[in-house]
């Protein structure tokens, strides 16, 4: 019931929703949520959903991990805040940097700490400008990423993002360049082979140079696998035809890991998964385990090296955040890695990951599902109206909409990304869970589709 009390009305009076389809929060509400209980959560009415979306990625290890929240608490009691700037900052700083290096593919680094996946990416192309131009090379802005691609909401990470629905912010600016989705299902040209789809994208992608200029372009950013653009991964044999080239004309590559590191693919990295070595690393949400908001630029040897050549020529890095590398996210990020590393997390997701996808092949069975596809812990199916042709449903019936608030109902949460339903959910669930998490999906998926098929 919504009364002028209601939590629904004080939160449609108060807040502006962001990402959120708008007319289910008319038509249907908010769900204002009060607490979790491991992979769970629980609105103010008591109802209780199993969120197989981990709060948005991120909450790894479920929503009342008391390890996790007792390495904060006692962390606040210690220490509670600082900065990272004049040349200060916290124990749990320089331990988690170190920790990073330890933990990434790289034999040494550095580490830059933001609030978010989205200042992460932000700063490293101001990383990569500021290099070329200490280089002598300032003409080297240009950032090539994907269309699909999602690395954030700041005007250059939303430049990055290859989404259409940034047109309406007048974005992206210029020199941000997106390259072929490499979804070879959706857009792989009738007769052409897997290996064709790539090496069609390789040769786009040194065209692209070419045309550009090399000495124009400042990077290249990936996700190993598209999260935010409906859990895509890469077509097969992508990254190493990608990388070469990339080599060749020397362009950094930087494998935005926000969504896939510490975990999710089933490896530390994304990029191991995909059996690459980029430049640099980006890293938040499972960082921390979705406790504490943070994200990190993690350098490899060579950029570390340039970066840091730039810095000493001016004797200052003019960049960061007053939160930066915060005491308490510190703490809470050493005492997630070693949750997801050392408390059998990663080797859950390990193990149900070939039941999870044995689940979502059963879902596929159904007629207006075109494809299911993902890795890990993050899958999604994609709803067509047609199997043979994957034509896909009018936009004005909000497929995965629908499908995503028949779930709520029936208290599971999934996620829709245009006509796909995404699942990524903690790294703790059990074999029972999973089994509810398809159970409702099912039928949900087949409430939707009698009405709209």
């Amino acid at each position: 019931m919504n009364t002028p009390q209601s939590w629904d009305a004080r939160a449609k009076e108060y807040s502006l929703y962001g990402f959120t389809d708008m007319p289910s929060v008319h038509q249907r509400g908010t769900v204002v949520l009060t607490h979790g209980e491991g992979p769970y959560v629980v609105d103010t009415d008591g109802k209780r959903y199993l969120d197989a979306n981990s709060g948005l990625w991120n909450m790894v290890a479920g929503f009342d991990h008391k390890g996790l929240s007792e390495a904060a608490k006692a962390q606040y009691d210690r220490f509670p805040g600082y900065h990272a700037f004049f040349g200060r900052m916290s124990d749990q700083t320089v331990m988690l940097s170190e920790k990073l290096v330890q933990v990434s593919p790289f034999a040494s680094g550095k580490v830059f700490y933001t609030n978010s996946g989205s200042e992460a990416n932000d700063t490293m192309v101001k990383m990569l400008w500021f290099l070329h131009a200490a280089e002598g090379k300032p003409e080297r802005r240009k950032i090539l990423t994907r269309w699909n691609a999602y690395h954030g909401v700041t005007a250059v990470s939303a430049s990055m993002t290859g989404k259409p629905y940034n047109s309406v912010f007048g974005l992206p600016l210029p020199g941000f360049i997106h390259l072929t989705c490499p979804h070879y299902w959706r857009f792989g040209e009738d007769g052409e082979t897997e290996e064709q789809f790539v090496q069609r994208l390789a040769r786009e992608l040194e065209d692209t140079i070419q045309r550009e200029g090399a000495d124009t372009i400042a990077g290249f950013f990936a996700e190993p696998v598209q999260g935010a653009g409906g859990v895509i991964p890469p077509a097969q044999g992508y990254f190493q035809a990608m990388l070469p080239i990339l080599r060749k004309y020397d362009i950094p590559v930087i494998s935005d890991e926000v969504i896939t590191g510490f975990g999710r693919t089933g490896n530390t990295w994304g990029c191991e998964t995909y059996d690459f070595t980029p430049d640099a690393i980006i890293s938040s949400k499972n960082l921390t385990a979705g406790l504490f908001p943070m994200g990190a630029v993690i350098l490899g040897p060579n950029l570390a090296a340039r970066v840091g050549a730039a810095v000493e020529a001016i004797e200052e890095f003019p960049h960061g955040f007053t939160a930066s590398g915060h005491p308490v996210g510190c703490a809470i990020a050493l005492k997630a890695i070693d949750v997801v590393m050392n408390e059998g997390l990663a080797d859950n997701v390990r193990r149900l990951a070939p039941r999870f996808e044995e689940g979502l092949k059963r879902l596929a069975e159904k007629p207006n599902i075109g494809e299911y596809r993902g890795v890990g812990f993050m899958w999604a199916l994609e709803a067509v109206k047609d199997k043979a042709t994957k034509t896909p449903f009018d936009g004005t019936l909000s497929v995965s909409e629908r499908i995503a608030n028949t779930c709520t109902d029936i208290g599971l949460i999934c996620r829709p990304l245009g006509q796909s339903v995404v699942l990524c959910p903690p790294f703790i669930l059990t074999e029972a869970q999973m089994d509810e998490m398809f159970e409702k999906l099912d039928q949900a998926l087949d409430k939707v589709f009698a009405e709209v098929a």
